[in-house]
């Protein structure tokens, strides 16, 4: 059941998106070679918990055992932060983090260099940065589900990637995770018609290779298949009257 915000739960989640919007420029701010992804998860925590009411929404959250999800180079998503795990020059990291206040979730993501990267890695990250922004902008009242998917396709597949197409994003508000999906493909004018007051998380996964993917023995790092590298953008966007409002926006 697709669940409306009222104006009040907008301005709730606008405020705990900018606590959202700070903690991922601090992580694309501290991401350098040498450091270990549990050193960026607990940078994260404790920057979201100095803020008062606000506590990481995935710690916890079906079991996972972090704040954020640190996913490298050929991982997509949901990469678990280790002490182990210590970035090098010329790698790129997903960081996907998420904050709870005042009862309601927000949730944002961003693939970051660590130090110097290919010219391939370089661009996949703008055009993958390109289609959330298209995303975005499609997100309008009176528009469709499918008419986010497709400009997002549209970017990425004229540039030569592929979008993951057995992840999506999502409805986002009191849950987490709620109606509807938000997949990162699709034709215009399809699916539900977009009305003021729906939140969506739009998050476009972007493939160097080809789309296909699999899940690690750790049951929650999900990989590219043909061991390519992928890329990582989210926003937590309300579709309003006047046009689609990001509320992650730093």
């Amino acid at each position: 059941m697709i669940q409306l915000k009222s104006q009040r739960e907008i301005e709730i989640m606008a405020a705990g998106g900018r606590i959202l919007a700070d903690t991922v420029k601090l992580m694309e701010q501290s991401v350098k070679p040498g450091m270990t992804t549990a050193q960026l998860d607990a940078i994260a925590e404790d920057f979201i918990r100095s803020h008062p009411g606000a506590v990481p929404s995935f710690k916890g959250l079906y079991n996972f055992p972090a704040s954020i999800c640190s996913s490298i180079n050929n991982e997509i998503v949901h990469g678990i932060p280790s002490k182990k795990r210590t970035l090098i020059e010329g790698d790129i990291i997903s960081i996907d983090v998420g904050v709870h206040y005042e009862g309601y979730h927000t949730d944002s993501a961003t693939t970051v260099p660590v130090g110097k990267v290919s010219e391939e890695s370089e661009r996949l990250l703008r055009v993958t940065r390109e289609a959330l922004d298209a995303g975005v902008k499609a997100a309008r009242a009176g528009n469709h589900l499918g008419d986010i998917g497709a400009a997002v396709q549209d970017i990425v597949e004229r540039a030569g990637f592929s979008v993951v197409r057995d992840l999506v994003g999502h409805g986002i508000g009191t849950g987490f995770h709620e109606e509807p999906q938000v997949p990162n493909y699709g034709k215009p004018k399809r699916g539900i018609r977009l009305m003021p007051g729906l939140t969506i998380a739009i998050e476009p996964m972007v493939n160097v290779g080809k789309p296909g993917i699999r899940t690690m023995p750790d049951k929650w790092t999900v990989v590219t298949l043909d061991g390519t590298r992928s890329a990582h953008f989210e926003h937590t966007v309300a579709i309003t009257e006047n046009g689609p409002r990001v509320l992650t926006a730093a």
